[in-house]
């Protein structure tokens, strides 16, 4: 028997009820991107994603707000009543307090030890923010980039020691994607 020749996605999602297709599409678009000549950014996979959210105890949030409707509030408090310990990082709101934690100004003021940044800046802020993390931070497991946030110099960077780097996701996305469950 000969299969009829797909010629609209459209039609797919008759053929085959029964598959998740939100998850299909997200698939292909995915492998699609990566198997082209410019892709750049590796594909982080779900595996990544919930190895950074379960082994980071301790993450620098980079570019927090105190503004309550501000995502970089949001998410840090998320992360922070999901057990993580969030340390915000801003250098107009150093000194106040944000997530039960001191405001620092840099990531080189913070004395703990970080297990993950999650950067909140925009994409030309990003190899500066790498760098710093590099150079104080050196048992740094993770480098976050939040939704819409990459850098594929700096992710390279961050790779090439080791560190895991996720681009243009968001945990609060993630987490109950991926450890909610």
């Amino acid at each position: 028997m000969e299969l009829p020749q797909i010629t609209s996605l459209s039609l797919v999602p008759y053929l085959a009820p029964s598959i998740d297709w939100a998850h299909f599409c997200w698939w292909v678009a995915i492998m699609t991107y990566a198997a082209s000549e410019d892709a750049e950014m590796p594909l982080t996979t779900d595996e990544d994603i919930r190895a950074a959210l379960s082994s980071a105890k301790v993450i620098a949030l980079v570019g927090a707000s105190m503004k309550p409707e501000r995502p970089s509030n949001y998410v840090g408090e998320f992360l922070r009543q999901k057990g993580h310990r969030v340390i915000p990082v801003n250098p107009g709101h150093a000194g106040k307090t944000l997530f039960g934690e001191t405001v620092h100004a840099s990531l080189s003021e913070i004395e703990a030890d970080v297990d993950m940044i999650d950067i909140f800046r925009q994409s030309d802020a990003v190899p500066g923010i790498v760098q710093e993390a590099l150079s104080r931070f050196p048992k740094l497991q993770t480098i976050w980039m939040q939704l819409d946030i990459t850098h594929s110099e700096a992710a390279k960077e961050a790779r090439a020691r080791g560190v895991r780097v996720i681009e243009d996701r968001c945990p609060k996305i993630e987490y109950p994607r991926l450890m909610d469950v």
